[in-house]
C-alpha cells in the first residue's frame, strides 16, 4: 500500500479549533455561523483577531493575515485551523511560513478554494489536510447537511467510503496513490514553485469556479504540456461552475477535456462532488486512496493512515 503523509491527530470532543481568514475577507455573520456550529460539535473555538477584519479584497494586511496564521501553527493547544473562506491572498502567505512548531505539533488545516496554497504548503511539510466546505456552508446548509456530517467524521478519523453513478466520459480502470489537488487556478499558478504537486504516485483532483472554458482548457494544456498530465496514476475531474456553457470551444467543456485526456490510461472520473457547490465532500489531501472507475459505478476510498 502507498503509504500516506503524516496525519494529525484525529479530532476529539473537546479539542481547541481556531477560525481565521488567511485570504479574502468574510460577513461576520459567517464567522459567528461558523463558530456557532464548529461548538456544536463540542470544540472550543477561538477566531483569530483578523478574522473579520478589512483590507480591500482581503481579511487583513499581509501581516496580519500572516500573524494570525502563524500563531496558529505555533499554538501548542490547538488542533484544528479552520479557513473562513478562500478569494484570493494565501499566496502572500506561503513562503513565509514556519513550520517548526508545527511539526512538533501537527493540527488539521480545513477549507478549499484559495486554500488549495495552503493545501500544497502543507504537504510539501510532509503533512495531510482537509479540503472541505468553509464557514458560508456551515451557517447557511442545515444540520442533515451531507457534506457538513461527513466533514466531521473525517475529522474524527472515520473515513467514509464515496460511491457514486459513472458518467459517461469516465476511463473506468483502478488506482491507488497519494491525493493531491484542489483549485485548478490556484495550483496552475504555483506551477514551476517549491509548492508544485509532484506528479509521480498522484491521483489528482481539480475544481474551479467562475473560469470561462477556454481558461480551464488551457490550463489543462498546461499540465499536458508539462509533462504533469502523463505521470499521475488517477484523474479526478470536480465540478466546474459560475461560467456560461456557450460552446465557445465547439463542444461541453467536459467533452473538451475528455478529448484532451484520452490518449492517457490511467481511471479518470468526472463529474465527482467536489467544488464551489453544496455537495462538496471532504477529501483528505496526502491521504493513500483507491479510486475504482467502473462501467457503471465509481468508488472512491480513502485509507486510514493504521492501515497504509
Amino acid at each position: 500500500m502507498i503509504k500516506s503523509l503524516t496525519f494529525p491527530p484525529f479530532i476529539q470532543k473537546g479539542d481547541r479549533a481556531v477560525l481565521l481568514s488567511p485570504s479574502g475577507k468574510i460577513d461576520h455573520a459567517f464567522l459567528q455561523g461558523a463558530r456557532r456550529r464548529l461548538k456544536q460539535w463540542g470544540l472550543k473555538v477561538t477566531t483569530a483577531p483578523h478574522a473579520g477584519g478589512s483590507h480591500g479584497w482581503y481579511a487583513g494586511g499581509i501581516h496580519q493575515r500572516l500573524t494570525d496564521l502563524q500563531s496558529a501553527l505555533d499554538n501548542e493547544a490547538v488542533q484544528l485551523i479552520f479557513c473562513s473562506r478562500g478569494g484570493y491572498g494565501a499566496v502572500h502567505l506561503i513562503d513565509k511560513l514556519d513550520f517548526t512548531r508545527f511539526r512538533q505539533h501537527p493540527k488539521w488545516l480545513v477549507g478549499f478554494s484559495d486554500i488549495t496554497a495552503l493545501h500544497n504548503v502543507v504537504q510539501q511539510q510532509g503533512f495531510a489536510s482537509i479540503h472541505a466546505p468553509m464557514a458560508r456552508h456551515l451557517t447557511v446548509e442545515s444540520e442533515d447537511d451531507e457534506s457538513m456530517h461527513l466533514l466531521w467524521h473525517v475529522l474524527t478519523g472515520s473515513f467514509p467510503v464515496y460511491t457514486l453513478p459513472t458518467h459517461k466520459l469516465s476511463r473506468t480502470g483502478k488506482a491507488t496513490g497519494i491525493l493531491r489537488g484542489g483549485n485548478l487556478s490556484v495550483l496552475c499558478g504555483l506551477r514551476g514553485t517549491p509548492y508544485d504537486v509532484p506528479p509521480e504516485g498522484t491521483i489528482l483532483f481539480l475544481e474551479d469556479v467562475g473560469e470561462r472554458p477556454h481558461s480551464i482548457e488551457r490550463m489543462f494544456y498546461n499540465l499536458r504540456l508539462g509533462g504533469v498530465l502523463e505521470r499521475l496514476s488517477g484523474l479526478i475531474i470536480g465540478q466546474f461552475t459560475e461560467f456560461e456553457e456557450n460552446l465557445s470551444l465547439g463542444k461541453p467543456l467536459y467533452n473538451a477535456l475528455a478529448d484532451l485526456l484520452k490518449n492517457y490510461t490511467y481511471p479518470i472520473c468526472f463529474d465527482f462532488p467536489v467544488g464551489h457547490v453544496t455537495r462538496n465532500m471532504p477529501l483528505v489531501n496526502g491521504s493513500a486512496v483507491t479510486l475504482e472507475v467502473g462501467a457503471k459505478e465509481t468508488i472512491f476510498t480513502t485509507h486510514h493512515p493504521s492501515l497504509s
